[in-house]
């Protein structure tokens, strides 16, 4: 029987014959069982290691499963690293709106939410996508998705409920405002491998709060000198 040829930009380990299903002392999972330990042992061998190490021998190994079953359902790891962050249990969930009344309070809260999630593997795995994009769009594609466009919708709602209360400028409440916060924490967790909440707290009031305070003063016209 002709062995089944392998697709391109697969994992180059070896081909899925070469070894069992599962590997020996492993236990067998089945369903959603197997599919969320292949997806976190995805996350957190990529939040290890690199994307250029990731394989399906080193995923299957720690999911506690056999190569073959992996390469039975996806062509190429890159495949399986978007399967795991879009998967709700795994990936990332829709980050929850706060509701404190206060402008700071609402973007401490979010903004220490989102920190805190960038330290769990799925966080972690996110850093190798970033540097991905020139050879793997898709992956960084799907970084902004999942991660900095629902922390900005959530952001905007937010500004917009404040500049209602007046405590924010309504020029202020726009994408690219709203998209201050999260790329300001997640490049400190890039830089630092944490985001304290001090620095959390250094983001909102020395440049959120600020920004949108001040983002509508417009100058006032320049007055000529008077002839009297």
């Amino acid at each position: 029987m002709t062995a089944a040829r392998r697709p391109a930009g697969s994992d180059t380990t070896a081909s899925p014959q070469d070894a069992p299903d599962v590997p020996r002392g492993s236990s067998r999972r089945r369903g959603a069982a197997l599919l969320r330990a292949i997806y976190l042992a995805t996350l957190e061998e990529l939040a290890e290691t690199s994307f250029e190490e990731l394989s399906f021998e080193k995923i299957g190994a720690r999911a506690g499963t056999g190569k073959a079953t992996l390469y039975r359902r996806w062509s190429t790891t890159a495949e399986l690293v978007l399967a795991a962050l879009s998967d709700p249990a795994t990936g990332f969930p829709q980050p929850v709106a706060p509701d404190s009344g206060s402008l700071r309070d609402d973007l401490a809260s979010v903004l220490t939410a989102l920190a805190d999630s960038l330290q769990e593997p799925r966080g972690r795995a996110l850093r190798p996508l970033i540097t991905q994009r020139p050879r793997h769009p898709e992956l960084f594609d799907e970084f902004l998705r999942v991660l900095v466009a629902p922390h900005q919708r959530l952001l905007l709602g937010i500004l917009r409920a404040a500049a209602d209360r007046g405590e924010a400028e309504p020029d202020a409440v726009t994408q690219r405002i709203a998209s201050v916060g999260p790329r300001l924490v997640i490049m400190e967790s890039m830089q630092h491998d944490s985001v304290p909440p001090s620095e959390v707290a250094a983001i909102v009031d020395e440049v959120l709060l600020p920004l949108t305070a001040a983002h509508a003063r417009r100058p006032r016209a320049a007055q000529r000198p008077s002839t009297a």
